[in-house]
């Protein structure tokens, strides 16, 4: 479900108009992330680690409004949901893309995902069909310890989905952390936005559950 914004009541109008032209409109940011709780607590209940930290993540920002923030013919649409496409890597090193729905649910957020895991790997090339306007993307780069992160974007298609990159899970200081590097379309999410994600993001990531 979504529902159209009114652009005349709305106070971000003129931020949608003005960052709406650019050619760029996408801007972003890398952080290092404390996952110790969070390893920990995937290992003891024998989960994926990295669904646990994806699940987190696509939390965070259905609990967020302008991360359901989506462009539609050149209007603003608010979705109830937003959902996951994320890379998924084959036995023969190519990839597909996976299309996981969020659910409030963890359990079955997690059946879901191991069900479209599975059939991405055994299928061939991209897997595009899935695509949807309200999901984020996602990729994890679980070799590289990055610092910054930049994605190849065709200009000429008009995207507005927030992108998020997971890097290599580092032991430090007797900490786990990890790089996450964070894209978003200017025209709807701001610095402030993220800060307050990321801060959402960590907290989930300390729960106990």
């Amino acid at each position: 479900m979504r529902k159209k914004i009114d652009l005349k009541s709305w106070p971000r109008k003129e931020h949608f108009e003005f960052f709406s032209k650019f050619s760029e409109p996408f801007h972003g940011i890398t952080v290092e992330l404390d996952l110790t709780t969070a390893y920990s607590q995937a290992k003891k209940k024998s989960q994926s680690f990295f669904l646990y930290y994806l699940y987190r993540a696509l939390k965070a920002m259905n609990e967020m409004e302008p991360f359901r923030l989506r462009i539609e013919n050149g209007e603003p649409y608010l979705y109830d949901q937003v959902h996951v496409s994320s890379t998924v890597l084959r036995p023969d090193e190519t990839f597909g893309f996976s299309y996981i729905d969020y659910n409030d649910d963890e359990n079955l957020f997690l059946e879901d995902a191991k069900k479209e895991i599975e059939k991405v790997q055994n299928s061939s090339g991209l897997y595009l069909e899935g695509a949807r306007i309200n999901e984020v993307h996602c990729s994890a780069l679980p070799w590289v310890n990055f610092s910054s992160l930049s994605h190849a974007r065709s200009f000429d298609y008009p995207d507005s989905c927030p992108k998020i990159s997971f890097g290599k899970l580092m032991d430090k200081d007797g900490k786990k952390t990890m790089s996450i590097s964070l894209h978003v379309h200017h025209a709807l999410v701001d610095g402030l936005h993220v800060g307050r994600f990321i801060e959402r993001y960590q907290a989930l990531l300390n729960a106990l559950s």
